[in-house]
């Protein structure tokens, strides 16, 4: 069974933003990875179908689906990996989110669903709209 892990996307203001950032990367580096110090214990649960979910100005927002874990160490001997990502971010429910530091392993049952954009949904209404609503407690 697939596990996620959830992400705060520090000093991202939206998942544009987020998606810019991350096709300079894949155009500057060749792929679209996120580095931490800490190496998931779980990797075959989260290659199995798993995701990352990313925290935007509080609000959990968009998923990209996990492809890696590579481990590397830089020239000072530091060691630290990469969770590979699939470069489309898919939009999810948007639910508010406490900071934290690091990553969390995100249970299935847990994880906000993904937007469904289909035929006959109406339009979403603009990101800081629905943060204001939230914010309020609508939402």
């Amino acid at each position: 069974m697939a596990l996620h892990l959830i992400k705060l996307s520090v000093g991202t203001e939206s998942i544009e933003d987020l998606a810019f950032w991350q096709q300079e990367r894949l155009r500057d580096k060749g792929a679209v990875y996120h580095q931490t110090r800490m190496t998931p214990r779980r990797e075959a649960e989260l290659l199995d179908g798993g995701s990352i979910y990313w925290i935007i100005k509080g609000y959990t927002r968009a998923r990209q689906r996990l492809t890696g874990i590579e481990p590397h160490t830089d020239v000072e001997g530091n060691s630290f990996v990469r969770l590979m990502l699939d470069p489309e971010l898919i939009p999810v429910e948007i639910r508010r989110h406490r900071p934290f530091q690091g990553w969390r392993y995100l249970d299935p049952r847990d994880a906000p669903p993904d937007l469904s954009g289909a035929a006959g949904d109406s339009a979403p209404l603009p990101e800081h709209i629905e943060q204001a609503l939230r914010d309020i407690g609508f939402g």
